[in-house]
């Protein structure tokens, strides 16, 4: 057991700032988002020591209450939840640096509350990842859904019934794992991760076993939007404010798609899914079947923010197909893809605030010139298309290239074919995009004055540099992902695979 304060600080410091919000904004309201920045900056030293020491010690254990497993909860973080926790801690607090403008504008008399409900959200992302303990990720994760549903409610109208429906599917997703919890424990008596893949071996051919496993893969399936249990999800995040947005397409997803590979994985055990049952390979062809729809609804968007959230479920295919693959490529294409995608949809959804903040455009066709007004901005949105399509030396280029090369390790080239066509759809809607943005019509001279006449009109730089960052940091993971592969990810692959 650790003595390292490191592993309960990430989760206690964002709580706690929580709970003073309300005090502090009635007070004077001006200190809220200086306390979410400090809340989150000391979440992602923690994550960032927390990794270090995964790194040089191997597997951390941080028992709570200094009560030993499996009676107390425990906290474990591997290679796996430490790497997942350093992305949810930073995007956290890039997207709360970028959030001061556009709240002020969106939510005026909702500040305060805003800010409480951001920092418990990022609570319960961060407890679901470090947390050892079935029954304990339950709590986290219903902490994180109770604030999303808030969060996206008081964004723009239809925002409150994007909100109730996400609400309903995700009571449903949350009363699947709950009983899945509950029918473990009648058979095993324990709730700790690593007890239960123990005790879990001698009990794979339980009905009861079988049973927890299915409503496991459902709930979870609900909450990281898999198809077809995605439903909620597009009306979600398009009317959502622009910083919440920004926070949950990234991160509650992601955080779903750790939990599916940690219950797949850890808790049961590769061979239970992959031998007994044919578990991976029905969520391969779910996997499949999510990134061409998710593709192909994109191109019937012109909202930009909508276009985006169902480019966001052919995302969450990719990662689900590399967990199904089950192998060593593709479940490091999976993970790393976990990264990836949560720069690039943080980026992008950046990007799409700066442009409603500055002109309140969200339809593409409504983007003629803005590369003259908005350049930089343009430039960003460009970079992270490019690495949405897979075009190297983008990050996105090099997990989809681990999925390619694990499809066919397991000899699945209908499923190669599937990667490549996505990509060629999401090289479709994003160049047009692109085109709106940098092509200028024929007629411009005779409609639209000079090309002098437009000024150039940046986001302020609270809104600028955040986006400035994820790109740059989508541009040097490809550049790293080498390293990032060989330090942290190949150790979070399970043995064997």
């Amino acid at each position: 057991m650790t003595t390292s304060p490191f592993p309960i600080l990430i989760i206690v410091v964002p709580l706690i700032s929580a709970f003073f919000i309300p005090i502090i904004g009635w007070w004077r309201r001006g200190l809220c988002y200086p306390l979410v920045i400090v809340a989150l900056s000391i979440s992602v030293l923690s994550s960032i020591f927390i990794l270090h020491m995964v790194v040089e010690q191997g597997t951390i254990h941080y028992y709570l209450g200094n009560w030993d497993p499996p009676w107390g909860i425990e906290y474990v973080i591997d290679h796996l939840n430490a790497f997942v926790a350093i992305i949810v801690s930073v995007i956290s607090l890039i997207i709360a640096i970028s959030s001061r403008r556009s709240v002020e504008r969106e939510l005026p008399e909702k500040i305060v509350y805003f800010y409480c409900l951001f920092l418990l959200q990022v609570t319960g992302l961060l407890g679901i990842v470090v947390t050892g303990d079935m029954f304990n990720l339950y709590v986290f994760l219903e902490i994180a859904s109770l604030a999303g549903y808030a969060l996206i409610a008081i964004g723009e109208d239809g925002a409150p019934f994007a909100s109730f429906n996400y609400m309903i599917y995700g009571t449903i997703g949350a009363c699947f794992y709950l009983l899945g919890v509950g029918y473990l424990y009648v058979t095993t008596g324990s709730l700790n991760m690593a007890d239960l893949s123990k005790i879990l071996p001698d009990l794979y051919h339980s009905k009861v076993v079988l049973m927890a496993f299915a409503f496991f893969i459902v709930g979870v399936g609900l909450k990281m939007a898999l198809f077809p249990m995605h439903v909620w999800l597009p009306d979600a995040y398009t009317y959502a404010p622009s910083a919440v947005s920004a926070l949950v397409a990234p991160l509650m997803t992601k955080v779903g798609a750790y939990v599916m590979i940690r219950i797949i994985f850890t808790v049961f055990g590769p061979n239970f899914s992959m031998e007994l049952i044919p578990a991976t390979t029905i969520l391969c062809w779910v996997a499949a079947m999510a990134i061409l729809f998710g593709c192909i609804l994109a191109l019937g968007q012109t909202d930009l923010k909508r276009m985006l959230a169902y480019v966001l479920i052919a995302e969450v295919g990719y990662i689900a197909l590399g967990v199904g693959l089950a192998n060593k490529a593709g479940l490091t294409g999976a993970i790393l893809h976990i990264l990836n995608d949560a720069l690039m949809m943080a980026c992008l959804f950046l990007v799409v605030g700066a442009i409603m903040y500055k002109g309140g455009l969200r339809n593409i066709h409504q983007f003629k010139c803005l590369h003259r007004k908005m350049p930089i901005t343009m430039a960003a949105f460009t970079v992270a298309a490019l690495s949405v399509i897979g075009i190297p030396p983008t990050c996105g280029f090099f997990s989809k290239w681990y999925l390619v090369l694990g499809a066919i390790d397991a000899n699945r080239w209908l499923f190669v074919a599937i990667l490549l066509i996505g990509s060629l759809i999401s090289a479709i809607l994003f160049f047009r995009v692109i085109e709106n943005i940098y092509f200028e019509p024929a007629d411009y001279a005779h409609n639209g004055g000079e090309h002098g006449e437009i000024a150039i009109d940046e986001a302020p730089l609270s809104m600028l540099i955040p986006i400035l960052i994820t790109t740059a940091g989508i541009l040097l993971l490809g550049i790293l992902s080498g390293k990032i592969v060989s330090i942290i990810i190949q150790f979070a692959v399970p043995a064997g695979l």
